[in-house]
Parts: structure tokens; sequence; C-alpha cells
């Protein structure tokens, strides 16, 4: 599993010109899912999202988490973080999750943060999305679960 995550002061996520998901002070989650994925990975992931300090405290450190802030989630999913061009110059998904399976785990992965932390918003899975987002800095980084973890098997 991969998170691109962005400090953002607003986001917005609009289906045929209608909003489905809004943000406000917050992270906005990136989220991609490949072979060999599973509860494990989505909960282990769900939990280093929600803990990583990113925000800063009163001296300007970045010591606080989004529970600390008490910002919102916005997870988005997003299939493409698993495009590799190596040899090319047109993208190779051949790393993503088919889209059935990578719905599920979106879903599952939601529900996971959900339990763990009440300011979720997320995207439509499968959807044309307009996103709008207010990054903050900007800050940007990123999860992956097999530097993180290693390949799950």
């Amino acid at each position: 599993m991969r998170i691109i995550g962005q400090i953002i002061d607003k986001g917005t996520i609009k289906v045929n010109n209608v909003i489905v998901a809004s943000s406000g002070r917050g992270l906005a989650l990136f989220t991609a899912f490949t072979i060999g994925d599973d509860i494990e990975t989505l909960t282990k992931m769900a939990a280093k999202a929600i803990a990583v300090r990113v925000f800063p405290d009163s001296d300007g450190k970045t010591n606080l988490s989004i529970a600390d802030v008490k910002g919102t989630l916005l997870v988005i999913p997003n299939f493409t973080l698993y495009a590799s061009f190596k040899g090319m110059r047109r993208p190779s998904l051949s790393s993503a999750l088919p889209p059935a399976q990578a719905q599920t785990l979106f879903k599952q992965f939601s529900d996971i943060l959900k339990s763990e932390y009440n300011l979720v918003s997320e995207g439509l899975f499968g959807a044309d999305m307009e996103i709008e987002l207010t990054n903050q800095g900007p800050f940007t980084f990123i999860l992956d679960s097999n530097e993180l973890w290693g390949p799950q098997s």
C-alpha cells in the first residue's frame, strides 16, 4: 500500500459538479493498493497515517499528529501511485491492484480510519473526481508499506 500525504488548509472533492467530500485543515491522503495488501497492511497504514507527526507545534517543530491538531483526513483513491515509467514513456500500472479488489481495500481502509479517528472524509472510488486542495507549506510525505515493514505476504 502506498499513501502520498499532504498537509492541507482545506480540500473538496467533486463528482459531476457535486461535492462528495470536504475537509478543513488536515491531511489529504492519496491511497493506492498493490498485490499482497491485506487487512494487516491496512490496519498498520491507518495507524501510521494517524500517528505521523507532521504538524508544527508552538515552536514550529513537526511534533503534532492529525489527532493533536484535530484535523480532518481527506482520503482519496489514486491507483496511479503504482504507475511505473521504467524503460517507457507511458505508465505501466501492472503493480496496482485490480479495481474490484482495490475498491474493497479502499472501503476497508476508510472504515479502519473512521474506527480509529472520527474526522474522516473520502473520495469516490472509480469516479472522475475534481479535487481542490489548498496545501500548507507545502508539506508532502510518502508512506509505503513495503518500505516501512517489507513486502506483505
